[in-house]
């Protein structure tokens, strides 16, 4: 079942017939199905720099994931592990009515994607700053960051973000880690995503199944074209990670996104749109 409001929706899906997941998510454009995944700590609202130029070609789903943004956490009894998340997507995209939409993650959302790519259930993958190409020490180094500012966001003050937020040099303070040129994003939008971090139900028990060294192993058909963009300047997944993945998926194409950080949408939108465009014909 559906449930449609005036801004966000929201899906309710039974993997496997567990308990329910639910998710929110925003749907607009038209043509083939593109869904959008964001990484950790971070919520839809991540690809709103793209979204117009995005949803002109494509229909574009936008979902926080469970235990991000608007979505509540999953139930107890289902891990945040990659498993559960290419379960609970795919019946996702059955109750969306999406057919193997082209899907499109951002670092965890990367991931994600890949896996889905693998079982499957999509028609093509974009992963910018995927997670899963790491060594151990880049893994604990990318942890320690994503720690970092998750606590940052617990101990500031709603009103000090606030007061933040109104400068370049203060958005930079708090989104410095994951965009390149946090002078681009809004005030408005530095104070939810910050909201978004500290409030995340999500957030402890996904870093933890990270902590057991998730790699990407491949194994994704040759039939389902596969994208790379790797920001210049990510300074939480290092660019070294991206030649790695013509390793484990030699067909996969693989893009340099200058100037951009871990989240490039903010610091390049236009370079950005294209390189999903190309990467869901």
């Amino acid at each position: 079942m559906t449930i449609t409001t005036a801004t966000t929706s929201f899906v309710h899906v039974a993997p496997a017939g567990r308990p329910t997941v639910t998710a929110a998510y925003e749907r607009h454009g038209t043509g083939e199905p593109l869904v959008l995944l964001h990484g950790i700590g971070h919520h839809r609202q991540a690809w709103d720099p793209v979204a117009d130029a995005l949803s002109a070609h494509r229909e574009v789903i936008a979902v926080d994931l469970p235990g991000f943004g608007e979505s509540p956490a999953q139930p107890p009894s289902i891990p945040y592990s990659l498993e559960s998340a290419v379960e609970v997507f795919a019946a996702m995209f059955s109750e969306l009515g999406v057919d193997r939409p082209h899907v499109v993650g951002n670092s965890l959302g990367g991931l994600i994607a890949l896996h889905l790519a693998r079982a499957g259930q999509v028609r093509s993958v974009t992963a910018l700053s995927p997670a899963g190409f790491w060594t151990e020490p880049e893994r604990l180094y990318a942890f320690t960051v994503l720690s970092t500012m998750r606590r940052g966001a617990r101990l500031l003050p709603p009103t000090t973000v606030e007061l933040l937020s109104r400068s370049a040099a203060g958005r930079a303070a708090l989104t410095g880690s994951i965009y390149h040129r946090p002078g681009r994003r809004s005030p408005e939008a530095v104070v939810a995503e910050t909201r978004a971090m500290r409030e995340a139900p999500g957030f402890e028990a996904t870093l933890s199944a990270g902590r057991k060294g998730v790699l990407f192993e491949g194994g994704i058909p040759e039939d389902i074209p596969v994208t790379i963009g790797w920001g210049t300047r990510d300074h939480v997944l290092v660019r070294r990670q991206g030649p790695r993945v013509k390793r484990v998926v030699p067909h996969a194409r693989l893009v340099r996104l200058p100037g951009c950080g871990h989240v490039p949408m903010n610091d390049d939108p236009q370079l950005v749109a294209r390189v999903i465009l190309d990467g869901s014909r």
